[in-house]
């Protein structure tokens, strides 16, 4: 293991590893300011409750950069390790229906209690997709195959038709979302020839007609008062500021009342009873009301380097598997950092998204710190590559 350090040390890419850390370390002293009233007067805890707990979260997440860091990235190639990941993912989200459950007032049934910890399983899948794509088109890439449609699009598309059929029985329609233009992300940087990925768009938009076919035939179950009373939120949300609106409106006052300075670390009012459980998926509006303009600049700024990261490493790696992975993880910090500040401005409805790195919850932070490990692992891969090709120039 030392051995291993010491020789690729060199090639550890440092910025995007500091950035990642004073992401989560700055989310976790939001945390910690943003739950304190939460915590003591919804709960009957203490505090520091809710940091305390996010703290064993960031330990464990940095267990699992160092596992994913550790891991060369080409192993996800495997046959096995495919079958594994599709499996344990399958296996999780049929779970769910069985010994899963729906927290708060989520309406979703969504969440694995294993004891030590909870699991999405949704979460997972994000993850689990971005590799089993980059695997199987690189393998596809390799036999010469990939635009072969038999051989290139039914598998891969099959698997991806039975995760959104599963994440919608839940439902999470976010995740769905979200899973999509991972999923199209990583085809785009396959390599694929333009017509073959026009097709699997067309096959994917048949494929999510029929899912919402089926919803749409059980409407009764899915589009339930609280789901259209998020869409009327949406649409107007001080109409109805007493109830749907009521986060969404408390959201505003917050970033309004923040302004370009802000009140100060700790001086949040909305955070007060006002705005429901605000280290969460509203964590970006305390961190307005307390930072002002600042403080959401430093949160977009970091995410957007490691978006920004993560593309240049896409560009640079000759290895499709190392360029799809890359993308992959690029495009689930990007397009989940624009939903969660999308549905907090009112861009988008609602759907429940955390903001990555900073918004309190265990399985978001943990598998994103084991999707930064294995892009750490592909960009120190890809700059001794590079480093080596130079050489013999």
């Amino acid at each position: 293991m030392k051995t291993y350090f010491k020789k690729y040390a060199k090639y550890f890419d440092y910025p995007l590893f500091f950035t990642f850390v004073l992401l989560c370390l700055f989310g976790l002293v939001m945390i910690y300011s943003s739950s304190m009233f939460w915590a003591v007067n919804t709960l009957g805890q203490a505090p520091d409750y809710f940091y305390k707990r996010q703290l064993v979260n960031l330990i464990l997440a940095m267990v699992t950069f160092l596992i994913g860091f550790i891991i060369p990235y080409k192993r996800y190639k495997d046959r096995s390790m495919m079958l594994f990941i599709i499996g344990a993912m399958l296996f999780l989200l049929i779970a769910v229906f069985f010994i899963g459950y729906s927290p708060g007032n989520s309406g979703a049934k969504s969440w694995l209690n294993l004891g030590l910890f909870n699991l999405q399983p949704s979460e997972l899948a994000k993850l689990g997709m971005i590799l089993y794509f980059a695997a199987f088109f690189t393998k596809k890439r390799e036999t010469g195959k990939i635009d072969i449609i038999n051989e290139s699009i039914v598998p891969p598309i099959g698997v991806f038709m039975v995760v959104l059929f599963f994440i919608a029985l839940e439902p999470d329609m976010g995740a769905i979302g979200l899973l999509t233009i991972i999923v199209l992300s990583v085809m785009a940087a396959s390599g694929m020839k333009f017509k073959t990925f026009g097709k699997i768009i067309g096959t994917l938009i048949g494929g999510m007609l029929a899912v919402f076919l089926l919803l749409f035939i059980f409407k009764d179950s899915f589009f339930t008062e609280r789901r259209m009373g998020r869409l009327k939120a949406y649409l107007d949300p001080f109409k109805d500021a007493d109830a749907f609106g009521y986060q969404m409106v408390n959201g505003y006052y917050a970033i309004g009342s923040g302004g370009v300075k802000g009140l100060g670390l700790g001086q949040s009012v909305q955070k007060m009873g006002y705005l429901p459980e605000p280290q969460t998926d509203f964590i970006l509006a305390i961190i307005s009301e307390e930072l002002g303009t600042f403080g959401i600049a430093v949160v977009l700024f970091g995410l957007g380097f490691i978006v920004y990261r993560s593309m240049r490493i896409a560009i640079k790696a000759k290895d499709p598997l190392a360029r799809m992975i890359a993308a992959g993880v690029g495009s689930w910090i990007g397009i989940q950092t624009f939903v969660n500040v999308g549905g907090l401005s009112g861009i988008i409805p609602l759907t429940g998204v955390p903001l990555p790195f900073i918004s309190y919850g265990g399985t978001s932070v943990i598998l994103l710190s084991l999707a930064m490990g294995i892009l750490a692992n592909v960009s120190m891969m890809v700059k001794r590559e590079q480093y080596n090709n130079e050489r013999l120039e």
